[in-house]
């Protein structure tokens, strides 16, 4: 029995007992190191209520009200925890609106931030730092009650020395400090496959038809990423906690229980948080809402899909299966998503065809009913798309599941049929779109009148969300060192250790991450000198992070997987000898189970293999409206043109919609700019413009109508958008200026480049790289640099003075036909963005010329490379940029640039050039043969890298001859410029000749100029969509056999003779078409594709308009191909305005006596293979 189970099990002793349930029970152990969260006693807080008129008033507490017994601890409770909201809720309060609410006299209780260290009354002060906390008994009751919260500076200054970080400053690490990390909130590691999406398909595809796995497939409906782990656990968004995402997930989750339970909601979301809180468990949701910025549709409801439910324990968390999220959301009556899985060769395959077929023009209801009839298990969801967000689809997520999915996911249905949703019809009050519609003035107001409105048995605490007198408390973010003290202090458990190893392997590969650690405020009644907690947000800045960890976790046996939406709790303390004997035992038993039954199968490339497959409806909206605001206002209608049509290049977009969305977007954007004049339209509320223009361009035509998917189904959400401060956005799409993927010049595969425009070679490179050499040569290259009288100019980086990329542009536009040499290093995505200005400015093609290098998995540049650009650098003399051998820090600068390309590997780099400039040339640099680096090289170049490291966390971009480790600096550039001295025969050795490599650059620079260029595989999706499935045959055969009939047939020799069948270039048999069979009849020869077919020629039929070979397909693998169309046929002619589909009336035309028909005895006999088209 799997643990989920288990927990399943565990469930049924809490809940309403369902049918068919055979779980067994489930004994759960306290984890050690767990604080139980206290609240505010009774007698700190009085509530009353009245609910005659179905409304809840509240009473400030008499200043008369007897006093707790321990004034001591009451005291230090109050002025740790003062402001704490706690009360009950039914979820019938009226909107209260600026912050007011009416008490029971007719007074105005004013609501504010939670102010820790304050307290009302004439409270005494405790002594913080020598009193542990949280001793006494402190429950609470009431109703939405908050401690007012009255400024004095004796319990001001309680926590002041928390906050200002004296108690970290305080605590030192020594011998007998432990350090305790428990894992609050994560969700699925990303994973990028190595492998294109092609080859991950044919994988998967490869994979199932062996009985190894199942594929599985599931929506992905459009918000943003929510995880819940129980009132105490917290609530949770991607990156962040304790804002307004998380105040509306909660909202939204606690509104779903309501209308599952009805009047048992209560008691249920209470048994909820105690089961998560218990178990040490997070469910992970998407959180679709029209209150928090529009995604491709905005939602006509607001609601929660659960996609993840883990446990996280003290081992590794462990990730339900898809069956077992279903038995736990019906058992609790949670949404479930829609999932499909295929588990054979055929219904796999299929799947991916219609994808392919759906992926331009795909809706809700078009790609469920597809993936319905494709599918051999579907589980529909439990809040449907169509209804409940619409019917744009943002698209599909495919991943490789256990082989007996199927068997299982069917078991659970039958234990556990869809339950009931009580309160379906039912009023609870306000919902979130009118509680934020009636809450405008500022985020923490809407953020508390949510929180109101959930009820205290769901969200009794608001400590993560009301902060500080002084704004948000997560402005009182915990000194840094809470990392490097965590790091330091001694593991108390298997779970720490392997935490610990997963910082301490991020710092040392320098990932871009954030270790974010804030005060746990849940744990503030527990705070000593001697016992800290902490909330730690690891925060990855970059996919590249995850796919660079993926490549340790394969080296690195055991190594834990690094999570998205990554939340630890972590604890340090001083424990003395039999606490420190205590945890030793603990620790190696918790190990010693752990390694047990630990697998690293998010390490293993196979069991993780995942697509996501968004649709061109979809997109368009986001990417090409949304995302393209900031270009169209700032840059014009022909920086905007551009950036789309290279976004549509990238994606594959066939060629068809990429001219209809041209003319559809080229409208767009001429209407949005009359509309907005010069005040750019908010991304957060596009769709106010964008719907009724899409609806309106949809109407004129079905073929506008299937370009826009759907349109016309506008929610205003003016009045109720949630205020979001900062700008910041949780989820990660709403594309920020310097996000954006620039615009590129439009030049594709084949293109040449016009004698007309001009050109900008440009060098993104590293001093040392030869391109002031290389620039010397091109400019004087026999013939021309391209072969052709374009005039060529260089303009040197180190000779210009100010800012030298305006300095080309002004070039540019006074020569716009001429070839531009840039010689200056051009690092960054910065640069290349203005270098995209000038293209479309100046109507110029750009071409990188980059140092060829095998790189590392972290810089498109090795070790090697960098070894030679350094030893180059100091043999310079009077280099006119000072950077030569009489440099004090050359080795210094050479770092610098090096490391401007860190965080991106050698395929990222040219993938990410090619695709903004359509082509790369190469500089050859190192023999292919050349011996391995030495070793005394190898060391002090990681040795410098090192100190820069250590150089750049203290000072940034200070120079190195400044700050705290400049003697170290000298050191090492004295050392550095003594080992590549020694070393210069092998420097002198391994490198390309310098003539071989002028030869190499001018033969590419020329070679793109005449169109003769093919750029390199970037991975990226290279097939459109699909519209019909054909037998491709050989045209070569084709006309072999014709012209064997027209020596022996003078009918037909007269018929084929005016008809030059010499220029046929395409011969097929059509299978099936979408628009005639279905996606489904189109998608089944999945299964053959790209696989050898016999097909048998039977007759040629023609008429005076068109002719056609009767053709029948044979088998392949013991199986029939079967053709949908009714007449199976090869058309071969016809004549000028008849289209080739007017064949299929052959077969009627000669019954008819208007065509004629020979048969062919015996059949002719020839093969084709099964296509897309």
């Amino acid at each position: 029995m799997s643990a989920p189970q288990r927990l399943l099990c565990n469930l049924s002793h809490i809940l309403p007992s369902f049918p068919f349930s055979t779980f067994q029970s489930r004994t759960f152990i306290s984890l050690p190191f767990s604080h139980p969260y206290s609240t505010l006693s009774p007698s700190l807080l009085i509530m009353h209520r009245n609910q005659r008129s179905g409304e809840q008033r509240w009473k400030p507490k008499p200043k008369t009200e007897p006093q707790v017994s321990s004034i001591g601890d009451a005291e230090t409770v109050t002025n740790k925890l003062s402001g704490i909201h706690i009360g009950e809720n039914s979820g019938q309060t009226k909107v209260q609106h600026a912050n007011k609410v009416i008490n029971s006299q007719g007074s105005t209780a004013i609501w504010k931030p939670k102010s820790y260290g304050t307290v009302s009354g004439g409270a005494t002060v405790t002594n913080v730092e020598s009193t542990p906390v949280g001793k006494g008994n402190v429950g609470g009751s009431g109703n939405g009650v908050d401690v007012a919260s009255t400024q004095k500076s004796g319990g001001s200054a309680v926590l002041s020395k928390l906050f200002s970080g004296n108690l970290l400053e305080n605590f030192t690490v020594d011998s007998s400090t432990y350090g305790h990390a428990q894992i609050r909130a994560t969700f699925y590691p990303k994973f990028e496959n190595e492998k294109s999406d092609q080859e991950t398909r044919s994988r998967m595809i490869e994979l199932v038809s062996k009985g190894a796995a199942t594929l599985e497939v599931s929506l992905k409906h459009s918000g943003s990423l929510f995880m819940y782990a129980g009132h105490e656990g917290g609530a949770y968004a991607k990156n962040s906690f304790g804002n307004i995402y998380t105040a509306v997930g909660v909202f939204v989750l606690g509104r779903m229980f309501r209308e599952a339970w009805a009047t048992k909601a209560s008691e249920m979301q209470a048994e909820f948080n105690n089961f998560l809180e218990r178990n040490h468990m997070c469910i992970s949701m998407e959180l679709v809402t029209a209150v928090l910025g529009d995604h491709g549709q905005r939602p006509h409801e607001d609601y929660v899909v659960v996609t993840a439910v883990t446990e996280l324990g003290n081992g590794k968390p462990k990730f339900y299966s898809t069956p077992e999220i279903i038995a736990f959301c019906r058992k609790w009556r949670l949404p479930t998503n829609h999932v499909w899985l295929f588990s054979t060769r055929k219904s796999a395959s299929s799947f991916f065809a219609a994808y392919d077929a759906l992926c331009e023009e795909g809706t809700a209801t078009s790609v469920c009913k597809a993936l319905d009839e494709i599918a051999d298990v579907s589980v529909p969801g439990s809040k449907d798309h169509v209804k409940a967000q619409g019917e744009i689809l943002e698209g599909l997520v495919a991943r490789l599941v256990n082989q007996d999915s199927s068997n299982h996911i069917e078991k659970i249905l039958k234990e556990f049929p869809p339950p009931p949703a009580d309160g379906a019809a039912l009023d609870f009050g306000p919902s979130l779109r009118e509680i934020c519609a009636a809450n405008r003035s500022d985020e923490k107001q809407q953020m508390k009148a949510l929180l109101e409105n959930v009820g205290s048995s769901f969200c009794p605490d608001y400590s993560d969300w009301s902060g500080t007198d002084a704004g948000d408390m997560h402005s009182r973010n915990a000194d840094k060192s809470v990392v490097s003290k965590f790091l330091q202090a001694h593991p108390t458990d298997y779970s720490t250790k392997k935490l610990q190893e997963i910082i301490r392997l991020m710092k040392e590969k320098r990932l871009p991450a954030a270790f974010k650690c804030y005060h746990n405020f849940h744990k503030v009644g527990a705070i000593s000198n001697d016992d800290l907690f902490y909330k730690m947000v690891i925060h990855v800045h970059s996919d590249s992070a995850f796919r660079r960890y993926q490549k340790e976790m394969r080296h690195r046996p055991g190594l834990w997987p690094l999570y998205r939406g990554f939340f630890v709790d972590i604890n340090l303390f001083k424990a003395d000898k039999g606490k420190v004997a205590e945890i030793s035992k603990n620790s190696s038993i918790n190990e010693s189970d752990s390694t047990s039954i630990e697998r690293d199968d998010f390490a293993d490339e196979d069991a993780n293999l995942m697509v996501k497959l968004k649709f061109l409806t979809y997109k368009l909206r986001t990417f090409l409206i949304r995302n393209g605001l900031s270009i169209l206002f700032k840059e014009g209608p022909g920086a905007y043109k551009a950036y789309y049509l290279r976004q549509m290049k990238i994606w594959g977009t066939s060629q068809g919609k990429q001219r209809e969305l041209s003319k559809m977007l080229d409208e767009w954007a001429v209407y949005i700019r009359r509309k907005c004049g010069n005040k750019q339209l908010s991304s957060s509320i596009y769709l106010s413009e964008a719907e009724p223009f899409l609806e309106q361009f949809a109407k004129r035509s079905p073929q506008n109508q299937a370009l826009i998917g759907s349109a016309g189904s506008l929610v205003r959400t003016e009045d109720f958008l949630a205020i979001v401060e900062g700008g910041q956005d949780e989820e990660g799409d709403l594309v920020s200026e310097r996000d954006i993927a620039p615009s590129g010049p439009n030049i594709s595969v084949k293109d040449t480049v016009p004698k007309d425009e001009g050109m900008i070679v440009f060098f993104p490179g590293i001093p040392g790289c030869a391109k002031s050499a290389l620039c010397k040569e091109l400019l004087n290259a026999p013939g021309g640099l391209l072969g052709d009288d374009r005039p060529v100019h260089s303009l040197m980086g180190d000779l210009i003075k100010g800012k030298y990329w305006q300095k080309v542009a002004e070039e540019r536009k006074k020569k716009p036909k001429s070839i531009m040499l840039a010689d200056k290093n051009a690092p960054n995505e910065e640069v290349w963005r203005q270098i995209e200005d000038m293209c479309h400015r100046t109507r110029a093609s750009a071409v990188p010329v980059v140092p060829e290098s095998e790189g590392t998995d972290s810089n498109p540049f090795s070790l090697d490379a960098l070894a030679v650009f350094v030893f180059r650098v100091l043999q310079r003399v009077n280099h006119p940029g000072n950077l030569d051998k009489a440099s004090p820090n050359a080795g210094y600068v050479l770092l610098m640039f090096y490391h401007l390309y860190d965080g991106k590997s050698r395929k990222e780099f040219e993938g990410e050039l090619v695709d903004r400039f359509g082509s790369l040339v190469k500089i050859p640099l190192l023999k292919s043969d050349r011996n391995p680096l030495p070793e005394a090289v190898q060391c002090i170049l990681e040795e410098g890298i090192d100190l820069y490291k250590l150089h750049t966390r203290r000072h940034g971009r200070l120079e190195s001859t400044k700050g705290t480790y400049t003697k170290e600096w000298m050191k090492w550039e004295t050392q550095l410029r003594d080992i590549l001295s020694r070393n210069a025969d092998y420097f002198n050795s391994v490198q390309v000749p310098f003539e071989f490599a002028v030869k190499q650059v001018l033969e590419q620079l020329r070679n793109i100029a005449k169109g003769d260029y093919t750029p390199p595989d970037t991975e990226k999706r290279k097939f459109g969509t699909i519209v019909f499935a054909a037998l491709n045959l050989p045209v070569i055969e084709i006309q072999g056999v014709l012209n064997n009939f027209a020596k022996n047939n003078p009918k037909i020799d007269a018929f084929l003779r005016d008809k030059h069948l010499e220029n046929l270039n395409r011969a097929h048999l059509t299978l099936a078409h979408k628009r005639s069979h279905g996606i489904k009849a189109v998608a089944d020869y999945g299964l053959w594709l790209h696989k050898e077919v016999p097909v048998e020629l039977t007759a040629l039929l023609f008429s005076d308009k068109m002719a056609a070979f009767e053709a029948f397909p044979g088998s392949v693998e013991g199986e029939k191909i079967l053709p949908k169309n009714a007449w199976p046929h090869i058309t071969l002619w016809t004549s000028q305005g008849v289209s080739a589909k007017e064949a299929n009336m052959l077969p009627q035309l000669f019954a008819e006596g208007k065509a004629n028909r020979i048969d062919f005895n015996p059949p002719i006999n020839i093969s084709g293979t099964v296509e897309f088209y």
